[in-house]
């Protein structure tokens, strides 16, 4: 009997079928240029957010977490801290609405209007240099989530053909409270659809968002302050 995983079986079928096409070259072309290009200008608030996730909350700054990538390659992600100390371990086993639910009263207060406007997630700029992750793609789960969602969902392996982005268009077009199959058919669409074109638009649509959500979590908080 074969004491291959379901989440290694999906993995090897997803290397075994995948089609290689000319444009993924230019898109990992640019990944590179907009991740390096990134990490350049934002650098001074890479440094700023940093220190003040330790001056607030102690070390350590970045979050680690184990996600699944192309072709079912496990690696580290990285993030910048939001949750209070030894929060990973007690959300460990939950996934889906309890996990968000329960995170909800793990995020520390800085942890809040970092992920408002979602300035923890420019340490994967390093994953996406490093070939862990592209700009634009389905966003990385975990492994044990991944395991128990292609039981779920027997097509859900079909994203393992390209890395996870940093965003995407499941989350461009849509909110945190569809469903993993609702999420599933837009990130599907984008692998089916994937050209430069398309990628810069997400690009275009995450910047603006990005831009909007962290107009708004500033307002935020010099409004609670007055």
């Amino acid at each position: 009997m074969s004491s291959e995983s379901l989440a290694e079986r999906y993995a090897r079928l997803a290397q075994e079928r995948r089609r290689p096409r000319r444009v993924d070259l230019a898109l990992r072309t640019l990944d590179i240029a907009v991740a390096s290009a990134s990490l350049a200008l934002l650098s001074p608030l890479w440094l700023l957010t940093a220190l003040a996730i330790f001056l607030v909350s102690g070390s350590p700054v970045l979050y680690r977490g184990l996600r699944v990538g192309r072709f079912g390659r496990v690696f580290t992600m990285l993030k910048f801290r939001t949750l209070e100390k030894d929060a990973e371990a007690r959300l460990g086993p939950y996934y889906g609405d309890e996990l968000t639910r329960r995170t909800e009263a793990e995020v520390s207060s800085l942890g809040r209007w970092l992920r408002a406007s979602q300035l923890d997630e420019i340490p994967q700029l390093w994953n996406i240099l490093r070939g862990d992750m592209s700009v634009v793609g389905p966003r990385p789960i975990r492994p044990s989530f991944f395991e128990e969602l292609s039981q779920e969902i027997p097509q859900y392996w079909q994203r393992l053909v390209i890395r996870p982005g940093l965003t995407g268009f499941a989350q461009t077009r849509m909110g945190r409270e569809e469903s993993w199959s609702e999420k599933l058919a837009h990130d599907l669409e984008y692998i089916a659809d994937r050209s430069v074109q398309l990628y810069l638009r997400v690009v275009a649509a995450t910047v603006w968002r990005v831009l909007r959500q962290s107009a708004a979590a500033v307002l935020g908080l010099l409004t609670r302050r007055r």
